[in-house]
């Protein structure tokens, strides 16, 4: 299952809307094909194990087949792994998590009926941790959100005046451009827009695709020529829009009963469009906007070894202060690893999870 894992991580920033999903077909303990999903529309990854074991010069008959994912029971772009499965001759098939989504779901039911043996659960949490998006999507109707900061040790993400790079280290910026590239969308609000003018691309690793680009701009104030429009963006605002941005400027406006952008709409559209993960890289008010609206799921951090002290901005600046120390947003460290001289620290809020 491990190595059906790894199969299924080929696929991080190609497989969306689908989830991510590896496939190993085992005998006598040999391997005799393996696989994995690698695009929307393509062979998913249990069919195209089957089709590497019979290139192989292998028959599946009778063999055990270890799948990240339960098999789909629906016919969309593709058909039922399912009917593969059992045309095949599989004996055994061992599944590290059931389907979440209700369209595709029970088709480890559907292969017990066929006489297969059926195990789920294998290294579920590895398997769950790698798709978090679109479980999030298919049983939230939300994206799985990570909000992405970089800081000092004592937590500032820029000076008073907003100036910011570089905090971190070459090694950390790159680290963080991977998961760019893995999400389905970054979100970034109009202060850092006007602060810093980021294009908001992955560029330090290899792509196929890039990731929407979404501006949270409650008054439209986005100018025109800022970098994050070229080449087409989504931005939202509580208001009309404004005349000036380009042509292939997307713009929705998702108002909230206070005249401010409903950031849990505006998830909830993302959904609508397949996006699984949304990766935000803000600044403090937007970060802290999110994370009192509860729709924050992750944190990652760069923390670089400096100190900048105050006067200087921190990651959330909430709009009243916190009445104790209960209503903080408490989290559970998943990950610490050194990245070039800095710390990443992985860390889900809990709830999201838990």
């Amino acid at each position: 299952m491990a190595r059906a894992l790894a199969l299924a991580e080929r696929g991080l920033y190609t497989t969306t809307p689908n989830p991510r999903v590896g496939c190993v077909i085992v005998r006598g303990g040999e391997i005799l094909g393996e696989g994995f999903h690698e695009r929307a529309g393509g062979p998913h990854a249990e069919v195209a194990a089957l089709a590497d074991t019979r290139s192989r010069g292998h028959d599946p008959e009778g063999a055990t087949l270890y799948c990240t994912l339960e098999p789909c029971t629906h016919t969309g772009r593709t058909p039922p792994c399912t009917d593969a499965i059992v045309a095949a001759g599989i004996a055994r098939m061992v599944v590290a998590m059931a389907d979440p989504n209700p369209q595709a779901a029970h088709g480890a039911q559907v292969l017990r009926a066929a006489g297969i043996a059926v195990d789920v659960g294998l290294m579920e949490r590895e398997a769950r941790a790698l798709n978090c998006g679109f479980v999030s999507r298919v049983t939230r109707s939300r994206p799985w959100v990570r909000m992405k900061v970089a800081s000092s040790l004592d937590g500032r993400t820029a000076l008073a005046d907003g100036a910011s790079r570089w905090i971190t280290g070459a090694e950390a910026r790159a680290d963080g451009h991977a998961f760019r590239a893995r999400a389905c969308a970054i979100v970034t609000g109009i202060g850092t827009v006007l602060s810093d003018d980021p294009e908001l691309t992955v560029r330090a690793v290899t792509t196929p695709r890039q990731p929407l680009r979404v501006v949270v701009d409650r008054r439209g104030h986005v100018p025109p020529q800022a970098k994050v429009l070229r080449g087409g963006a989504l931005v939202v605002t509580a208001d009309a829009r404004p005349s000036a941005w380009p042509a292939d400027v997307e713009h929705l406006a998702l108002p909230d009963a206070r005249g401010r952008v409903d950031l849990a709409a505006l998830l909830r559209e993302l959904a609508r469009r397949g996006c699984n993960e949304v990766h935000v890289e803000a600044g403090a008010r937007l970060n802290a906007a999110l994370l009192e609206a509860g729709l924050v799921d992750e944190v990652l951090a760069y923390v670089a070894p400096s100190l900048i002290g105050d006067p200087a901005r921190g990651v959330a600046q909430r709009r009243d202060a916190l009445a104790s120390l209960d209503a903080r947003t408490r989290l559970a460290f998943d990950d610490v690893k050194r990245i070039g001289d800095d710390i990443r620290i992985r860390a889900h809020v809990l709830g999201a999870r838990d």
